[in-house]
């Protein structure tokens, strides 16, 4: 087999960094804000990107979206609720979220249920897009089969022209934010040997868990 195609022989050793239970902090929103920064400062690209799980007639069904923000309240990313993930977003109310920072040898989970964010946050973050991106809003019927390009581009066109002497663009009833709510979040860190750490907390009534994983 060629080399570029034996998949068998893919593999890095991961020896960057480790993950004990003295090291973390008790609360995982605080450790993933750790984690966030410092893989700002690395230069991850897009640390943001996140994959999302949704089931739908007992099927996973991924991909991938940006974080838009995130508290003790939960993580939010804005979509078309009339997609897929919308859809089956409103048959089973959960979800759960995937970041991998390849360059730091570290991975999150984040397992919970999801909620649409007030019509304010949706309004607040619809506005504060590029004016293109808020057009983008308009035009597409996310997942939904169209027949070419040429179909976008022309209502597209169609809209620019439409929207050219509104100042603020209203924000589609169908577009707007997720919030996942989590109950778990699992820190996973890259180590030799495929000895990796992982950290897994869980919500108790007032607090979180914090256990480790075999790898």
């Amino acid at each position: 087999m060629n080399k570029k195609t034996d998949l068998a022989s893919l593999r890095l050793s991961y020896s960057q960094n480790e993950l004990l239970e003295k090291n973390v902090l008790s609360n995982p929103f605080k450790q993933f804000a750790l984690w966030f920064e410092e893989a700002l400062d690395a230069q991850v690209l897009e640390p943001n990107a996140m994959h999302v799980s949704t089931i739908s007639d007992g099927k996973p069904h991924g991909r991938i979206v940006l974080l838009k923000g995130f508290d003790e309240n939960g993580f939010v990313f804005f979509t078309n609720y009339e997609s897929n993930k919308g859809k089956e977003i409103e048959k089973n109310i959960f979800a759960s979220l995937t970041f991998f920072w390849g360059d730091l040898e570290r991975q999150v989970r984040i397992e919970g249920k999801i909620d649409k964010v007030s019509v304010q946050e949706s309004d607040e973050y619809f506005h504060s897009r590029p004016r293109g991106s808020q057009i983008g809003a308009w035009v597409s019927n996310q997942s939904k089969v169209i027949e070419n390009r040429q179909v976008l581009e022309e209502r597209l066109l169609n809209l620019e022209k439409e929207f050219e002497q509104t100042e603020v663009i209203p924000r589609p009833a169908h577009w707007g934010g997720y919030r996942v709510i989590p109950d778990k979040i699992e820190f996973w860190q890259g180590r030799p040997n495929r000895l990796h750490d992982r950290i897994l907390y869980t919500k108790n009534v007032n607090d979180w868990k914090i256990e480790r994983l075999s790898p």
